[in-house]
């Protein structure tokens, strides 16, 4: 395989991880308006430097090439005390990300591509996720696992226990908190794992 298309193809993964974070700072002051957010980090890989690793794509995964990590989508932590806007929570942040694609800032980042795992502030307990539908319940067999719904827009996903370290990167990559604002942009996370360039 010619360097060039080994190239281009590591310009497409840190590219993608740059419009998903481009993505999390636009949630985030969107989500700023609301006093029930009491925090929010970027977790996963989106979170982290990026990494060398065998890719999925067949022409690479065959030839055992390595690229930086693909980011499929973004996952948010969100701290909240009170569930009962949840809907208006999606509904302002689709329509954030909406806008700053018409308007040009960067990101073509769909709702469906942003995974928000909700928080109880006080202990961190794993709540449920934000659900991306536009009613609740939908009708989708996603909304027949049991609880799903009990509180509008609270997604409950079969068989999902939240592993232990899915907060490991959310101390270093908060982006708000209630009282003290914005922290930083997840645009200033490091990139790419600089040992392995």
């Amino acid at each position: 395989m010619r360097r060039a298309k080994i190239e281009e193809q590591n310009r497409l993964m840190v590219r993608r991880q740059r419009e998903l974070r481009t993505a999390a700072d636009v949630v985030t002051k969107a989500w700023t308006a609301f006093p029930e957010v009491q925090a929010l980090a970027v977790i996963g890989s989106v979170a982290k430097p990026l990494w060398k690793e065998v890719p999925r794509f067949r022409e690479f995964r065959e030839q055992r090439i390595e690229i930086w990590h693909e980011c499929r989508d973004l996952d948010l932590a969100l701290w909240i005390d009170l569930q009962h806007r949840l809907g208006e929570l999606r509904r302002v942040g689709d329509r954030a990300l909406r806008e700053a694609y018409e308007g040009g800032i960067g990101t073509s980042i769909a709702n469906h591509e942003v995974d928000v795992f909700l928080f109880e502030p006080q202990n961190d307990r794993y709540l449920g996720r934000l659900c991306s539908f536009n009613h609740c319940p939908k009708g989708k067999p996603d909304c027949s696992v049991p609880g799903c719904g009990a509180i509008p827009f609270n997604k409950r996903i079969a068989d999902f226990a939240p592993r232990g370290d899915l907060l490991a990167s959310a101390a270093r990559a908060m982006l708000y908190q209630r009282g003290a604002g914005l922290l930083r942009s997840a645009l200033d996370l490091p990139s790419v794992d600089e040992d392995q360039d």
